[in-house]
């Protein structure tokens, strides 16, 4: 569940090992928790990891401003990689931001930085497609 209550917490949350810690109207905040079991072959966490932080925070920012009975989905995800995360790297933070929620369309920026230093790990923009919540099968 959400900081607030509002939001159910979704099924694939638990995967990557970050949670939702602060949400109002246009912003989300996740932090987590790197690990080992996270590293590529080139011994840091994987860039999905990092990617998969951002479209969190980007998607939850966006679905925070959208009217009842709206819903998205990503069709653009811009991720730039500032520097490696590490099983040692302090928690990372990620905050999303809705820059545009439209009728059709929405976008939103994000950062994941150091929660305790603002070091910029990476940072990345989101475009999703905005449409009625389907009916129930």
């Amino acid at each position: 569940m959400s900081p607030d209550g509002r939001l159910p917490e979704p099924p694939m949350a638990g995967t990557p090992g970050f949670r939702l810690v602060a949400v109002e109207e246009g912003l989300a905040v996740f932090e987590g928790d790197p690990g080992e079991h996270l590293y590529n072959p080139m011994g840091t966490v994987h860039g999905g990891y990092t990617a998969t932080f951002l479209d969190s925070a980007l998607g939850t920012a966006i679905l925070t401003a959208l009217p009842a009975g709206r819903a998205h989905t990503t069709v653009q995800l811009g991720v730039n990689m500032v520097r490696p995360v590490f099983a040692a790297t302090p928690t990372p933070r990620c905050e999303g931001r809705a820059v545009h929620v439209g009728r059709t369309t929405a976008t939103a920026e994000a950062r994941l930085v150091g929660a305790a230093d603002g070091r910029l790990y990476a940072h990345g923009t989101a475009t999703c497609a905005v449409f009625p919540v389907p009916e129930a099968a």
